[in-house]
């Protein structure tokens, strides 16, 4: 996910959530628990047609950004504590009755000095952020500040690179390389770690009654990671058991503007929101990552000098696409996984479970690519895993030029240099695009329904596109799709059904696991 935009949204528990327990959950020491509900939708219509641009209104882009200063501070506000993200962008969306509007976005005041955005929020306007011929990326990855390159060597990372720069190809092209030259050991080694997590989850499982899914999931995805990219396992290493703690506090530190971690709202607005954390705080954790990939990466460190790419800028380069991108997107994306395949109950259970096992055993009883493009229905389930919560939610661009947008429902002019925002979860969930949108739909891309794939958009473009060097697209999309692939297949080729609570917390959504129910047939 080296190419992507903010993929590590894992720290932003306000988005969408409420802070107060809905009907029937608990409440333990800042944890929100909802019980699972079970429940199976059917197959989706057909969805609404878009409207025509010819018959289209050109409108002027309604909002405003407010006094300076004072507008982005009460923007922030309602962002963060008010309303929260969801609603912060709903409520203009029913003030404006128009998905595209401008306003300001964090972190504004002191950190960024132009909070001003233009947001796109419905699936059809939301696809220029992607046309590079548009939108120029550089350095907006995460958005309208860019973190100290301080905290990467002081090297301008792929991320934030535009695809008009010449070092952006070279860097991409490594990341290819290095995809391409391990892409045999995705399946053994997953096979080999997410086995002994679940081993690690029945034991804790058995002795205590439940056991968390989140910690347990970090050291398996970092662990496969180190053995599927590199051939070395962090634990084998002096990095140890430590490496995603040493991330997630990196991580904080790029993020900290954007985050929102449940301190009381004063001391985040002065901690966190106003002014950047000093880099140097972090630099002692970040040489330990270092260290390692500097070792195990030695053979794309060895590329990269072909490419007249330095070893250390190359180095700087794995440890955020594998760390930033890969394994946040991991750490966000299993859990929500589990979370909505466990609220669809035992009989979508009984429905993977046999699709994944007979397609297996017709594939001489081994995991392969080709066995899992024969199981329609989990390749359906992880499409919808990436619509119904796309670990990219954040995408920015900035017009080269003077630009034409349009939304379903009318046409609007955007001036070059205008910053352009699009929350994904919107786009992705358009019911002018898809039927029942706000519904995690199990079987919605199965036949007919894979029409429906270009919509889906979470790698910086649509799915049924591929990266190039030439567009901002993920260079790991089809390896992120495998692994979320390979996470279903082991799941139920273990499980015949599974129970669990699912909270909230500072990092996003937390899984209990209640029971795991051994295969039975």
């Amino acid at each position: 996910m080296a190419s992507t935009s903010l993929a590590f949204p894992s720290l932003q528990p306000q988005f969408g959530l409420s802070r107060k327990p809905s009907n029937g959950s608990t409440r333990h020491r800042g944890l929100v628990v909802l019980p699972i509900s079970a429940s199976v939708s059917g197959t989706p219509s057909a969805p609404a047609p878009a409207s025509e641009s010819k018959n289209l209104p050109t409108r002027k882009i309604p909002g405003n950004y407010g006094l300076p200063l004072i507008g982005p501070l009460f923007d922030r506000m309602d962002y963060f504590y008010n309303q929260g993200r969801n609603e912060y962008f709903k409520s203009r969306v029913q003030k404006y009755q128009s998905t595209v509007f401008r306003t300001n976005m964090p972190p504004g005041p002191f950190i960024t000095s132009n909070p001003r955005v233009v947001v796109l929020l419905d699936g059809k306007s939301f696809p220029v952020l992607f046309d590079v011929s548009k939108v120029e990326k550089k350095d907006l990855f995460t958005g309208t500040y860019m973190p100290s390159t301080e905290l990467t060597g002081g090297h301008r990372i792929l991320s934030y690179l535009d695809p008009s720069e010449p070092k952006h190809a070279k860097l991409k092209s490594l990341i290819f390389f290095m995809l391409k030259a391990r892409r045999d050991m995705v399946i053994p080694e997953f096979h080999a770690t997410y086995t002994e997590l679940f081993e690690n989850l029945e034991s804790d499982l058995a002795a205590k009654g439940k056991t968390s899914f989140g910690e347990a999931n970090d050291q398996a995805a970092f662990k496969f990671l180190g053995r599927a990219l590199y051939g070395v396992s962090p634990t084998d290493t002096k990095l140890g058991t430590d490496g995603p703690k040493l991330v997630q506090k990196w991580v904080l530190f790029n993020l900290h503007p954007i985050l929102v971690l449940g301190l009381p709202k004063l001391v985040e607005e002065l901690a966190i929101h106003s002014f950047r954390l000093p880099s140097f705080l972090v630099k002692s954790d970040y040489k330990r990552l270092y260290d390692y990939f500097y070792e195990a990466g030695g053979y794309v460190l060895d590329e990269a000098e072909q490419m007249g790419i330095s070893r250390e800028e190359a180095c700087h380069n794995l440890i955020f696409a594998t760390c930033f991108n890969t394994f946040g997107g991991m750490k966000i994306l299993f859990p929500n996984m589990l979370k909505s395949i466990g609220r669809c109950g035992v009989k979508l259970h009984t429905q993977l479970a046999e699709e994944i096992r007979g397609a297996v055993r017709s594939n001489g009883g081994k995991v392969t690519m080709a066995a899992m493009e024969q199981m329609p229905l989990m390749k359906s389930v992880v499409y919808e895993a990436f619509r119904f919560e796309p670990p990219v939610p954040l995408q920015y661009g900035r017009a080269k030029k003077d630009l034409v947008i349009e939304s379903h429902d009318a046409v609007f002019e955007v001036k070059e240099g205008e910053m352009l925002f699009g929350f994904q979860p919107f786009a992705t969930k358009d019911p002018k695009i898809f039927d029942r949108a706000e519904e995690f739909v199990p079987d919605r891309f199965v036949g007919e329904g894979e029409k429906l794939l270009k919509y889906v958009l979470w790698s910086n473009g649509p799915e049924t596109e591929s990266p190039t060097v030439a567009n901002k697209q993920c260079a790991g999309k089809d390896f992120v799709v495998m692994f979320a692939r390979l996470f279903v297949v082991e799941l139920f080729l273990r499980y015949d059904s599974f129970d669990c609570d699912v909270g909230t917390s500072p990092l996003g959504a937390a899984i209990t696991l209640t029971s795991l129910k051994r295969a039975s047939f």
